[in-house]
């Protein structure tokens, strides 16, 4: 009895990893993005700390992951940023999402966050509510996405089958403005 206990238990370790590498989400629009974001701001990633948390079948890793603010866009998070997501490392064990976000020290980001605190990913679209600022060849900064693709155009967001290869990638100031002309619109609206 013992053995099929632990066959059990293996069978069930085993399908729940399955689920955690395979990770799909619908990609969701630009507006989308902006609307649903309770927090939006340009960040550089100072420090990320994991820890065990929970007890029994319920323990897991979690990760704190705070940012330095470079520009608040929406909400207020103040000069220092800290979010709370699944995964991370402690004492060679490592726990993560198939496909979801990496962050390590000194990366500079944009993100689209909801639901700190209580959401596994708290990402707007999970790892699509992750852009990040990168210099392309010639040194000038641009943004891509969670993927490391150059974004050209916000209306391709959530429309891969309209994303644009031969427009230049966006630079952050260029995304951040197509961002608050999205919030001056909604909020004209309301």
């Amino acid at each position: 009895m013992k053995k099929f206990y632990s066959l059990v238990l293996v069978a069930g370790l085993i399908a729940g990893a399955a689920s955690l590498r395979a990770t799909t989400v619908i990609p969701p629009t630009f507006d989308q993005l902006v609307d649903q974001a309770e927090v939006i701001f340009q960040g550089t990633v100072t420090k990320v700390t994991s820890e065990w948390i929970g007890e029994g079948a319920e323990r897991h890793i979690v990760s704190y992951i705070t940012f330095e603010v470079k520009d608040a866009l929406k909400g207020s998070p103040g000069k220092s940023y800290t979010m709370r997501t699944f995964g991370g490392t402690v004492d060679e064990e490592t726990m993560t999402i198939g496909d979801g976000p990496k962050f390590d020290v000194g990366d500079e980001q944009i993100l689209f966050v909801e639901n700190n605190g209580k959401q596994v990913v708290p990402l707007v679209g999970l790892m699509h509510g992750q852009f990040h600022v990168r210099k392309d060849a010639s040194g000038r900064q641009m943004v891509t996405t969670n993927e490391d693709q150059p974004l050209r155009d916000v209306s391709g967001l959530g429309h891969p089958e309209t994303a644009s290869s031969s427009a230049p990638a966006l630079t952050p100031a260029a995304f951040k403005a197509a961002i608050q002309i999205r919030l001056q619109s909604t909020h004209s609206q309301n």
